[in-house]
């Protein structure tokens, strides 16, 4: 009966609009009220007079019902053409009248047409950054992906004989939306740049042909030259056979079903925010001609499909994703690529150091014709899972070839979308072998089916994936150029130099960035554009329960506690992080510690009697507490600037207090006065801290200045009273002088500051010595802190015992000039466990592989040490400047002072 009713009223409207009269009326109206621009003037060029004109001209074609009566006068005896003039006429005189009281009424709100999203960082361009999403919309309640359907279950208007209330997770997947995704493959090998890298590697090949035969024998150059092309071509085919994606709608689809069936058996949940799946609709249908490059932590293989099985169920175009090639196992590897992977190798140059130039080639190709193709992108940003918890430094390689891709006008942009993934409990185990020295097993067919089963039989908690604001990559790049101008400048000025010279790209031939000759503007920009992403993903990256009691444990409680004291602290640290970080977790902090204990395990947490209380406390064994810190370590970037504040503002305090000592004993007095440091001895120390941490953590994102960052923490710090200094009570006409001098320097304008540059250098060190030197300016250590102090000082205390275990480690390159770089590391290792167990170093999760290779890295930036490379082996050396005792006592030295005591 209802459908009679709607067909009965439908019939109604379409008689009403298709009515003669009705039509005329309608034809009537829109005649009297032509169509115009906005502005005074039509806004579109020319004046509303000529637009009002050129609309008159049509009225001709046809009979609009306008009768002589209408028009008020006679039209008997006049001729067509002058009948036709006096109607335009009249018309006219109509239609101003009309614009008159059409622009003596309010003006109305007219909705412009929305642009394109041009997104870029607060930071980097403070005043055209567009925030998408709302701070209060990102911490709302998320929702479970394995229980959301949003093509089936029941919903409005679902009749219930729907197969999909019936057989929800088949309907959605049958009904998700079919995408279009082009092959790109056959458009790489004829490409020019795989040509002239085959021709290269050719010519490469005569030359060594022609220097292994010498003069003595004759061979047929140009028949070798054809042997060598057709060898290095069939390998390049070979290459991209093994390298390409198959991605497929069906085998999307199955595997999203498959998922939907597996993952409630040991997840509890993937959550994820409905608004921020809208914001990157959104990105996606506002600039339907730009690609996505999704950019995510990486931290466990099930982190390749979960990002296209959240995208696909939102009718969202899934990426292809890179993929290491120790994936390529059978049936495995062929299921991820038909869901999207492309497989590069780990590591792309032979272990001689050769450049592999084909490789290189078809990988960059195929990378550029993807993008133009509009595939989205999805790679991990680190290169690999992290061992450590914590994010990695970036790896450039493929971030590179998507800035060529933007820079040689393949594509007109790229939407960069960094995405923040954590688990409560990792689904791939532990690293603590890696951690310890052990080579990784490699993958298999058997391994993974066995890991499979045993994830099916445990329980992990919950999955958080969270999408963060995409940027523009031109406005990014725009803005680098533009930062990186002004530094030329002003480095060119400090110099005296008159010329300086622009960011210019300049295009590689046959390689990804990293290991050819690029310029070096061009690398500074794609490591700021590849930390920043970095720096967004672990700011962006939820707190789950497991990480909280792991850094509560850790950094406080590692002789175990009761449940009422470890519910205070993270009642506390729930506060710390409130409005800073997302908490993937709510409700009371006693059964929020009960779930985390009981999903870590008695291997990390044990249950122990003390008399009639319940101690709850982790197990300081080298292996346990090394997998316990991979779930703390996701929180130390957090705390890492108040930490690295902390602990050289005790150090400089507790040196200053020895030097008061030494002095006092010496003319045997005792002065008791608290000692305070100065505020800027402590802020340039700290960047000196900050300086050895450069390969351990991105303390802050590349357009933002350290300096500034360390001041708005030093002001945190005092405001929670951790760290004070006096208040000064000044008069009412001292407060305006000081506010009178802090802006002064303002109002000066541009020419005068660069005209007084090299004057005023010698007046900024007597300043900056007046400062050293102001009593004003002393921080102090209140007592009513102490423990909260000794909690930022357990943050980063594992890595600075590290970094000096591996400092006391280069002694032995004193009795031997070389070292194998693999028996060094295990020499470090072996530094710190004697640390351990003696007791010097109270820290088990300071033996780690990562932080030491990280150490390495320092040294050898700051030339500390050699490593070279003798036929694929890596071998270490002290470079001579530091080749005498005195010498690694004073590297000692540098690193030993920054150790908590």
């Amino acid at each position: 009966m209802l459908g009679i009713i709607e067909i009965f009223l439908f019939l109604c409207v379409v008689g009403y609009f298709y009515n003669k009269n009705r039509a005329l009326d309608m034809v009537d109206i829109l005649c009297k009220f032509p169509t115009f621009g906005i502005g005074d003037n039509g806004g579109g060029g020319g004046s509303v007079n000529d637009n009002l004109d050129n609309e008159n001209g049509d009225l001709d074609d046809y009979d609009n019902g306008l009768t002589t009566e209408k028009l008020g006068y006679r039209m008997n005896g006049i001729p067509e053409f002058r009948r036709k003039a006096l109607e335009r006429e009249k018309i006219r005189q109509q239609r101003e009248e009309k614009l008159y009281q059409i622009k003596e009424q309010p003006t109305e709100n007219i909705k412009l047409p929305e642009k394109q999203i041009k997104l870029t960082c607060q930071h980097c361009n403070p005043i055209n950054a567009v925030q998408q999403l709302n701070p209060n919309e990102r911490r709302r309640q998320a929702v479970d992906m394995l229980r959301t359907t949003k093509h089936s279950g029941l919903r409005p208007n679902c009749s219930k004989f729907d197969y999909g209330v019936w057989c929800p997770h088949l309907a959605q997947c049958m009904r998700i939306k079919r995408h279009n995704f082009p092959q790109v493959a056959p458009q790489v090998i004829p490409d020019n740049r795989i040509q002239a890298a085959i021709k290269q590697a050719a010519e490469e090949s005569l030359h060594e042909m022609q220097q292994d035969i010498g003069d003595n024998e004759e061979f047929d150059e140009e028949l070798y030259y054809n042997q060598m092309w057709k060898k290095h071509e069939k390998r390049a085919k070979e290459i991209l056979e093994g390298m390409k994606s198959k991605i497929s709608n069906l085998v999307l689809g199955i595997t999203s079903y498959v998922l939907y069936k597996l993952l409630p058996c040991f997840l509890s949940g993937v959550a994820t925010h409905p608004a921020q799946i809208e914001m990157i609709r959104s990105a996606t249908d506002n600039n339907p001609n730009v690609p996505l490059i999704f950019l995510p932590l990486h931290r466990s293989h099930l982190d390749y499909i979960m990002v296209s099985f959240i995208l696909l169920n939102h009718d969202i175009r899934g990426p292809i994703v890179a993929g290491g090639d120790n994936l390529k196992i059978p049936f495995f590897g062929s299921v991820l690529r038909g869901d999207g992977a492309f497989f590069i190798k780990r590591k792309i140059d032979p272990l001689t150091g050769k450049k592999d130039i084909i490789y290189r080639a078809v990988l960059h190709t195929y990378l550029q014709k993807a993008l133009m193709a509009l595939h989205n992108v999805e790679f991990f940003i680190e290169g690999g899972r992290t061992r450590t918890g914590k994010p990695c430094l970036p790896k450039s390689g493929i971030l590179s070839v998507i800035v060529d891709a933007y820079l040689d006008k393949s594509i007109e942009d790229a939407l960069i979308v960094p995405v923040s993934v954590n688990y409560e409990k990792l689904v791939d185990g532990n690293f603590i072998n890696e951690q310890l020295g052990k080579k990784k097993k490699p993958e298999s067919f058997t391994a993974a089916a066995s890991a499979i089963y045993k994830i099916l039989k445990a329980k992990y908690g919950l999955m958080r994936i969270d999408f963060n604001e995409p940027f523009s990559l031109a406005e990014l790049v725009n803005k680098f150029k533009q930062n990186s101008y002004s530094l030329q400048l002003q480095q060119e000025l400090a110099n005296n130099i008159e010329s300086c010279r622009k960011l210019k790209h300049k295009p590689s031939t046959s390689s990804l960035y990293g290991t050819d000759c690029v310029q070096e503007e061009h690398r500074i920009l794609v490591d700021n554009i590849a930390r920043h992403v970095v720096y967004d993903c672990a700011v962006a990256t939820s707190v789950m329960t497991t990480n909280a009691l792991a850094f509560i444990f850790l950094t406080r409680y590692r002789d175990g506690a009761t449940l009422s004291i470890l519910s205070e602290a993270l009642d506390k640290l729930r506060y710390l992080l409130d409005g800073e970080r997302d908490i993937a977790f709510t409700g009371n902090s006693e059964d929020i510690i009960k779930y985390a204990v009981d999903l870590l395990g008695p291997s990390m947490i044990i249950k122990e009697r003390r008399g009639h209380q319940l101690i709850y406390k982790p197990i300081t064994m080298i292996p346990n507490v090394i997998e316990l810190a991979y779930y703390s370590n996701m929180l130390i970037p957090h705390f890492a600037l108040q930490s690295i504040l902390v602990i050289t503002a005790t150090m400089l305090c507790r040196k200053i207090e020895r030097e008061k000592n030494d002095f006092n004993n010496n003319d045997g007095q005792n002065n008791r006065n608290v000692t305070g440091v100065n505020k800027y001895r402590l802020l340039e120390t700290c960047l000196e801290f900050c300086d050895i941490l450069r390969y351990e953590f991105i303390l802050c994102k590349p357009c933002q200045k350290l300096e500034s960052m360390l001041e708005n923490t030093f002001d945190d710090l005092c405001n929670r009273e951790i760290l004070t200094k006096p208040e000064l009570q000044l008069t009412d006409e001292q407060q305006r002088a000081h506010g009178l001098a802090k802006h002064i320097h303002y109002e000066d304008d541009d020419e005068d500051e660069y005209n007084d540059y090299y004057s005023n250098q010698s007046d900024s060190t007597d300043d900056y010595n007046n400062r050293i030197n102001n009593e004003e300016d002393l921080v102090y250590l209140p007592t009513d802190t102490h423990c909260d102090r000794i909690d930022l000082m357990s943050v980063l205390a594992p890595f600075s015992h590290t970094y000096t275990a591996v400092a006391y480690a280069l002694n032995h390159l004193l009795r031997d000039s070389c070292i194998v770089e693999n028996e060094f590391i295990k020499l470090c290792i072996n530094e710190i466990t004697e640390r351990v167990d003696s007791g010097i170093c109270k820290y088990g999760e300071s033996i780690s592989t990562d932080s030491i290779k990280n150490c390495l890295k320092l040294f050898e930036k700051r030339s500390i040490i050699e490593i070279k490379n003798n036929n694929g082996v890596r071998l270490i050396q002290l470079n001579c400047a530091h080749e005498t005792t005195l010498g690694v006592q004073n590297i000692i030295q540098s690193i030993e002072k920054f150790v908590p005591v």
